[in-house]
């Protein structure tokens, strides 16, 4: 089981908000020692960082240090940087190509190693740095051809199936699951790392009219099981075990996070789940059991994507949470609640006070640790008037103690 006390540096953090030397701080109810509070910084698509492809160094150097700049006014301290998008990489990695995310061709060398900047940036203004990896996601196209040629996926032919009009590691594959885990630990051996974080992607989530076509790889691999899905779940949680175990042998200090869907199981199909009538569920879908790697301690802390308004009609927000605090609940695992920031203005149930209510709900439950919130560019744009009310309600005090 991985148990640890993760601590936070919290004198940078001090400094930078000017609170330092001011005199005993007044800390207001709810303002909670040693709380996460973070924000996933996607790479995807250009979604949050760099802007664009192509940037010169300096120019992405610059846009990463503004966005730690506005991370700090809003009073987090930790960043999740998304450095495995799509098979690919923001530091010279052995196993795979230089991401396209960052020149615009994939395998390009960027002309300095962005993961280790991205570090160091951080960590000099007093922030915890999680390194984000997306574990089966390929390409954002299904034709393998498109990828650079030294490619594991042009390599090996068999590791991958097209899905979505998309481009996928099998995850049944024993020597995926491998490859994943070296590509991990790489970069916990040789970076700085606060932790290890991968997201909510491991098998594709549903298209109509579409199976996953991965029947020869069950014949080769199932163990003559005789459910597919049994067998999807397990290969995802060989890799989660797997992971978790050479992390905690390698580096027990770096903490392992997974942000699963928000929705494990309706409480219709299994007694366990959440009153809850989502179409989507983790464990039936994505063949992600989150539950699991709670009880069993693969993973320290637990960002569930609980992405629904208080009071949504299928998945009530004041019904995840409870139930999330209830998994964790006699475990060491913390919990952080996936906050959706990207959905502020999206509706008149997503104004400027809908994020501040969550907080306010999540102080009711103890077993809430922190917040995780999507996206950093939301956070500066659509989200900025709702974070300034997080900020003054919730983050009017910098962290103190351990989380």
């Amino acid at each position: 089981m991985r148990a640890r006390v993760v601590e936070w540096g919290v004198t940078a953090l001090v400094l930078a908000l000017g609170l330092w030397g001011a005199g005993p701080v007044e800390r207001p109810a709810g303002c909670d020692d040693g709380e996460t509070r973070a924000v996933w910084i996607a790479t995807v698509g250009n979604i949050d960082w760099p802007s664009r492809p192509g940037l010169s160094v300096a120019d992405q150097q610059r846009e990463y240090r503004t966005m730690l700049d506005d991370v700090q006014r809003q009073g987090l301290n930790t960043v999740i940087v998304q450095v495995r998008p799509t098979a690919d990489s923001l530091w010279p990695s052995p196993y795979e190509p230089w991401s396209q995310w960052l020149t615009g061709e994939q395998g390009k060398d960027p002309g300095y190693d962005p993961l280790a900047f991205l570090v160091e940036e951080a960590h000099a203004r007093g922030l915890k740095f999680h390194a984000w990896f997306n574990p089966f996601r390929v390409s954002k196209q299904a034709d393998p051809a498109q990828l650079v040629p030294d490619h594991p996926a042009r390599q090996h032919p068999d590791w991958v199936f097209a899905y979505g009009g998309e481009l996928y590691y099998d995850p049944g594959q024993p020597a995926v699951r491998r490859l994943v885990t070296d590509v991990v630990l790489d970069v916990a051996q040789r970076y700085a790392i606060d932790g290890v974080h991968f997201d909510d992607y491991f098998y594709p989530y549903p298209v109509d009219g579409e199976q996953i076509p991965d029947g020869k790889t069950f014949a080769a691999y199932g163990g003559g099981s005789s459910d597919v899905g049994d067998w999807r779940r397990h290969n995802v949680d060989e890799l989660v075990e797997g992971v978790s175990e050479r992390l905690s042998a390698l580096h027990p200090d770096i903490a392992f996070g997974i942000s699963p869907f928000g929705v494990w199981r309706n409480r219709s199909a299994d007694p366990r789940g959440s009153a809850t009538t989502a179409a989507v569920q983790s464990y039936d879908t994505t063949y992600a059991d989150s539950y699991r790697w709670v009880r069993e301690g693969w993973v320290d802390y637990i960002a569930p994507q609980v992405y629904w308004e208080i009071g949504h009609p299928t998945a009530d927000y004041a019904v995840l949470v409870p139930w999330w605090a209830d998994a964790v609940a006699g475990t060491s695992v913390q919990l952080y609640i996936g906050q959706a920031a990207y959905k502020v203005g999206s509706g008149p149930a997503w104004d400027d006070g809908e994020l501040s209510a969550h907080l306010d709900l999540d102080r009711e439950h103890p077993e809430v640790r922190g917040e995780v919130y999507f996206s950093a560019r939301s956070l500066s744009t659509n989200a900025a008037a709702a974070m300034q009310r997080v900020t003054a309600t919730h983050y009017s005090c910098p962290p103190t103690g351990t989380g």
